[in-house]
C-alpha cells in the first residue's frame, strides 16, 4: 500500500471511529450501527490478513475500554473478523454493492457471535434472542450504514487493491 493509501484509510478508519463514539451513542438504537466493525472490515479489505488483525485488536480494545466488565472481548471478536475479512478480500475484489452489503452483513453478526461468546454475560434462551434477533438487525441496519458510508467515502477510499 503506498503512503498515500495508508493516509486515506488512516483518514477513513479515524472518522469512524469518531462516529462511532459520538454519533451511536446518540442514536440510543437497540440495534445500533457499528461504525468499528464498519471501519475494521474497510482496512482489512486493503491490509495484509496480520496487519489487518492489529488493526481489529486496536480497534477492539477501544471498544472495551468503555466495558471494562467484558474487557478483551471485543478485540478478540474485531481482530478476528478483520483477519478473516483481509484473508477473504479476494471473494470480494470487485466493487459490487451486494457483495459490500454481505461482506458488511456477515461481518457484523460474526462479531457479534463472537464477541457474546467471549463475554459469556447472556447464556441460553437469552444468547439465542439475541444471536437470532437482535444481531441480524445489528447486521443489517450497519451493512446498509457500511455501502452509505463506502459510497460517501469512495472518493477517499478510491477502489480496494488486492
Amino acid at each position: 500500500m503506498s503512503l498515500v493509501g495508508f493516509l486515506r484509510v488512516t483518514f477513513a478508519v479515524t472518522l469512524l471511529v469518531l462516529l462511532h463514539f459520538t454519533l451511536r451513542p446518540l442514536l440510543g438504537w437497540r440495534a445500533p450501527i457499528d461504525f468499528l466493525v464498519i471501519a475494521a472490515l474497510l482496512a482489512a479489505v486493503r491490509l495484509r490478513p496480520g496487519v489487518a488483525a492489529v488493526v481489529g485488536l486496536l480497534l477492539g480494545l477501544a471498544a472495551d475500554a468503555l466495558t471494562p466488565s467484558a474487557f478483551g472481548s471485543g478485540a478478540l471478536a474485531l481482530s478476528a473478523v478483520a483477519f478473516l475479512a483481509s484473508w477473504l478480500k479476494a471473494v470480494f475484489f470487485a466493487d459490487n454493492l451486494a457483495l459490500s452489503l454481505l461482506f458488511f452483513f456477515g461481518g457484523k453478526w460474526t462479531f457479534d457471535l463472537l464477541y457474546l461468546v467471549a463475554e459469556r454475560r447472556v447464556r441460553g434462551t437469552e444468547l439465542a434472542m439475541q444471536l437470532m434477533m437482535w444481531s441480524p438487525l445489528a447486521a443489517t441496519v450497519t451493512a446498509f450504514a457500511g455501502i452509505v458510508l463506502l459510497l460517501v467515502l469512495r472518493p477517499v477510499l478510491g477502489r480496494s487493491s488486492a
